[in-house]
């Protein structure tokens, strides 16, 4: 029989989403309990957004240099493989918790390790590391914060093999001498470049083109620099199925056609970890919770919320650490009763920008950093939009980097003459994102967005340009 305790919340995962829902409700007076059968600090600290966006830096630092002349001529080695690990090793701590454990303490949490089961309603059930069992009890709310898992493609022979997902990609100890990389999405078209710059010959095959959220202008720069840096990229490519022969990866793809490598990675998107929950049993469909923008589950009797990526809104750490900080002012101000069923949008409970102003970044070199809409989402969502885009050519890039090439795009609400889109392309541009951010977020209105003026000689000159092809 189970030990039984009661407490204000119960978060399920300890990724920096769980982290920042327990650490504010706690700050808010709620008692909150963390449970966590992996790494405190999940996906992102270890496996994903750290390490991977560690890989790819040396390259890009050793590209830049390489960009000015004076200090191209100064760059006399190659990138050392073992250190570029060893230094990814560094951001995730070696794999080791203990100081996310530390903070979880120090924060005010209780930390329980082990697999959890949403056993009733308010009510959680852990099966412990040790082998005990623990029920706690909600008096306000139950939170999912389990993240996201990889889907795998049934494809012919894939399912027996010993492929690698990208966690395997972002933790290994040495560098294939070829790789081959399934899905031509963020994670797995940033591991290629990261990988192809250790020293393996790489593959990408992409059953459409590449990076296929954001405008074609933008993937075109960094499809053209994959393949300037001898990545092969093959787009429009189906692959029909997957062998073993000899130790290596053979893929047979497009027409009679195939692709051998030592290694395989298979990065063809991430879907919500929610079943094996209990859910069903409580008559929830685990595979289709989308939750509202406080992060309350609709029709789930108003105690369980999901949030980042178990929510099913947007798969982004970022987003997901923004919707944690709203759900747990949501439940503070429900548990004091200053807030019912619904908020209002751009509250301090909902995650409104999760519909209108989401920032991403993907960290290849050339970048391409996007808020918002594009020009065709923003059609399809019924919004009377124009379009102004040029190359990012003025006198901050040309310093940045010899023959720096790039582009950037603006979108506009014409009935209310303000930013609902923005992208950038080029090295670096992810340091432009946020003005992007600010400026759909506030609604900034051209006409007085035209006196925000850059600084000279920076690359945020381009916004001068845009703002001039436009009409100012």
């Amino acid at each position: 029989m189970s030990e039984t305790q009661t407490t204000d919340v119960i978060v399920i995962g300890a990724g920096a989403v769980g982290e920042n829902v327990a650490g504010r409700v706690v700050q808010k007076g709620l008692s909150a309990v963390l449970v966590e059968s992996d790494l405190v600090g999940g996906e992102c600290s270890y496996w994903a957004c750290m390490p991977s966006k560690a890989l790819l830096r040396p390259g890009t630092v050793l590209n830049a240099a390489r960009a000015v002349a004076g200090a191209r001529e100064a760059v006399t080695g190659a990138i050392d493989p073992q250190q570029v690990l060893a230094r990814r090793t560094s951001f995730t701590s070696n794999w080791d918790d203990s100081s996310q454990e530390e903070w979880v303490e120090s924060a005010g949490i209780r930390l329980e390790r082990g697999w959890a089961v949403v056993s009733g309603e308010r009510e959680v059930t852990v099966d412990r590391k040790d082998g005990s069992k623990i029920t706690y009890r909600a008096n306000q709310a139950v939170v999912l914060a389990t993240g996201s898992t990889p889907t795998i493609p049934p494809i012919d022979g894939l399912a027996d093999l010993d492929y690698w997902t990208t966690r395997d990609a972002t933790s290994s100890t040495d560098v294939p001498a070829s790789l081959a990389v399934l899905g031509g999405g963020v994670a797995g078209v940033e591991l290629a470049q990261a990988y192809a710059r250790l020293g393996a010959e790489v593959t990408v095959i992409a059953r459409s083109g590449i990076l296929g959220n954001y405008p074609r202008e933008a993937t075109d720069l960094v499809l053209a620099a994959l393949r300037d840096e001898g990545i092969t990229v093959l787009t429009d490519t189906a692959t029909n199925a997957v062998r073993k022969e000899g130790g290596a990866f053979v893929l047979d793809v497009g027409d009679a056609a195939t692709v051998t490598a030592e290694r395989l990675l298979v990065s063809t998107g991430r879907h919500p970890h929610t079943t094996g929950l209990g859910l069903e049993e409580l008559g929830i469909d685990a595979k289709k919770i989308r939750s509202d923008a406080t992060g309350l589950v609709p029709d789930a009797g108003g105690w369980l919320y999901a949030v980042g990526d178990a929510g099913g809104r947007v798969q982004l750490t970022h987003q997901g650490k923004y919707e944690a900080r709203m759900t747990a002012d949501a439940i503070g101000a429900r548990a004091n009763g200053t807030l019912g069923d619904t908020a209002e949008d751009w509250s301090p409970y909902t995650a409104t920008a999760d519909e209108v102003a989401v920032p991403q970044v993907v960290f290849t070199d050339p970048e391409i950093a996007m808020v918002g809409r594009t020009l065709e989402q923003a059609r399809k969502d019924g919004v009377n939009v124009s379009e102004t885009s040029l190359p990012i050519a003025v006198a901050g890039s040309s310093l940045h980097g010899d023959d720096y090439t790039g582009w950037a795009q603006i979108v506009v609400d014409e009935d209310r003459k303000v930013l609902v889109g923005v992208t950038f392309a080029g090295p670096e541009v992810s340091e432009m994102l946020h003005s992007a951010t600010i400026a759909i977020v506030g609604e900034v209105p051209l006409d007085r967005l035209w006196h925000a003026v850059p600084a000279y000689p920076t690359v945020s000159e381009v916004w001068l340009r845009l703002l001039e092809k436009y009409g100012m």
